[in-house]
């Protein structure tokens, strides 16, 4: 590592940046290539090679019950913000924490999402992928030397690395990343972004070959029926992913709040039903879709080997084991989950339509695929990234024109039923509005935002002046001053330095003078009042003298600040 470090630092400047995002996508998409392989070798052991044996039902709940245990055990007590889809999370770091995460999230992952998704849990590998590519490439940016400040960039590539190596679309990792990750796609990333992608187009190459995710025949242009019948796939599917958004967020919600069972029993609860809807779907039909991906079956509907009702049940069951294990912290994403479904709403329209009128093969391949980009793009909210994905997964020109119209069928109805995407759900679940993260596009527009939008409302208060709980302040909280309240009222600010003073000398400690504001006042009237306070920081308070909501530094101000200049750059 010393040497890579060296050999880093001895290249010229100008061609640096451009090595280490090569470095940073290389090790992105063989972290993303390899979780894929270890899902794949994982979930062949555990489901497809004993489902014709006499003991399946024994091998499967075993392989699902270890691999729940082990992933539940690794989140609880290593690495909670590696649960769930990584997505929203790695989002969260790269526009809070300058795209900085923990070494500890990729390795976590790695070895959680393969247990769960390879195990047997109905969850997706590609929020995973995004996440261990995110979190691999902000590593090695910290190995080559990067301020934690300035791995954006590197996380930034990473992720659409990861994606284009899990789908082997680098056309939809780009887009993924501009629309949902930076949220401008005309980021000054997008060069990263776009070299990051293809870098993970060739390893996956090199590892699992160049063919599409799903092999399909050469499909001829689809007739006007298949054209007429679009709208409706695109509705029905747009359904169903709101229906899962909803009550998926729902039950995580409902999950965070239960404190009976212990919260690494939390995944291994959702695998055993799981398990209990999947091995019920297998011996009635004869299909595994309800465990893992669900890859193989998806295809067999793709290729017209699954008869209408078959896709039903498939969707059904399929919908309710992901729901309960994303919603029970399961630690795998959403985007191969809502293909499936929305291919199955396909499926199942194509062949109720077949009553009516005839529908040729092209059609129906139609009708499977825009139900599939219409549910994924309902949940994600993302068309652009949900038209190239099943594009690039297929290889297929023809679909394109029935693949828009049901993109925006699907985004006229998930936006007028859900305001926000399914990554911002959790983000707001777990107290992170992103309009109070990710800074406006111009100076005036921020500082016309309120103060609340950038303040801290996790304060740490004093509210016993001992020398014993002075002495334990210290320990704990590394902040230079504190808001002293007092019968529930602001009563001024304690230095850092006064503690210790007053501690030496034996003496009462001293307040400085408190400076307030109203949550709802701008940040430009906050920042009048921040240069004249005397401790150079400002407590929002419900009203003046009252209890202290939050706090505001100059540090606040001055990160928002470059990140928005950033974000113009």
């Amino acid at each position: 590592m010393r040497w890579l470090i060296s050999q880093f630092q001895k290249i010229p400047q100008r061609w640096r940046g451009i090595f280490g995002i090569c470095l940073f996508g290389l090790v992105a998409s063989l972290g993303a290539v390899g979780f894929q392989l270890v899902i794949n070798w994982i979930y062949q052991f555990g489901f497809i090679r004993t489902s014709h044996s006499p003991h399946f039902l024994w091998i499967s709940l075993g392989v699902i019950s270890m691999g729940s245990l082990i992933s539940g055990w690794l989140l609880s007590s290593f690495c909670p913000e590696a649960a769930g889809s990584g997505i929203p999370q790695l989002k969260l770091a790269f526009w809070k924490e300058f795209g900085h995460t923990p070494r500890r999230v990729a390795w976590v992952k790695f070895v959680a999402g393969a247990l769960s998704i390879g195990g047997g849990q109905s969850l997706g590998r590609e929020g995973p992928s995004v996440q261990i590519g995110g979190s691999l490439a902000s590593t090695v940016a910290g190995w080559l030397g990067f301020a934690k400040q300035n791995k954006r960039a590197a996380a930034a590539a990473g992720a659409a690395a990861g994606l284009a190596a899990a789908f082997n679309a680098p056309l939809a990792g780009v887009a993924f990343v501009l629309e949902e990750i930076l949220e401008d796609l005309n980021s000054r990333f997008l060069g990263a972004v776009l070299l990051a992608a293809v870098i993970g187009a060739f390893v996956v190459h090199a590892f699992v070959g160049p063919q599409p995710a799903f092999e399909l025949p050469r499909i001829g242009e689809p007739t006007w029926r298949a054209y007429l019948l679009i709208p409706v796939v695109a509705a029905v599917a747009a359904l169903v992913g709101v229906f899962f958004q909803r009550w998926c967020l729902q039950l995580r919600m409902a999950t965070k709040k239960l404190h009976v069972v212990p919260r690494m029993l939390h995944p291994f609860i959702g695998g055993i039903i799981t398990w209990g809807i999947g091995v019920a779907v297998f011996y009635t039909t004869g299909r595994l879709g309800v465990f893992s991906l669900g890859y193989e079956d998806l295809s067999a509907a793709l290729n017209h080997r699954v008869v209408w009702q078959v896709a039903a049940v498939l969707c059904v069951a399929k919908l309710a084991s992901t729901i309960i294990c994303y919603g029970l912290g399961g630690c795998g994403g959403i985007f191969s989950p809502n293909l499936f479904f929305g291919g199955m709403c396909g499926v199942v329209i194509a062949g109720l339509s077949s009553y009516f009128f005839d529908l040729t093969d092209s059609g129906k391949l139609l009708l499977i695929v825009g139900g599939m980009s219409a549910c994924l793009g309902a949940v994600v909210q993302a068309p652009v990234t949900a038209i190239l994905i099943i594009f690039e997964m297929t290889h297929q020109f023809a679909l394109i024109p029935g693949l828009m119209l049901a993109g925006l069928v699907s985004q006229a109805v998930a936006r007028s039923l859900n305001h926000t995407n399914f990554y911002e759900e959790v983000l707001l679940q777990d107290g992170h509005a992103m309009e109070h993260i990710i800074p406006p596009r111009d100076l005036q527009s921020w500082q016309n935002l309120p103060a609340s939008a950038i303040a801290n409302f996790d304060p740490v208060t004093v509210e016993r002046l001992e020398e014993k709980e002075l002495a334990e302040l210290l320990r704990r909280a590394p902040y230079r001053y504190f808001p002293v309240v007092e019968n529930g009222k602001l009563k001024g600010i304690l230095a850092r330095t006064e503690i210790d003073e007053a501690r030496a000398e034996n003496r009462p400690a001293q307040l400085l003078p408190a400076s307030t504001i109203r949550p709802k006042q701008t940040i430009r009237e906050c920042q009048n009042v921040l240069i004249e306070s005397v401790a150079g920081i400002v407590v929002l308070t419900d009203k003046p003298e009252g209890m202290p909501l939050a706090v505001l530094t100059l540090h606040d101000i001055l990160r928002t600040q470059i990140a928005m200049s950033e974000r113009e750059g």
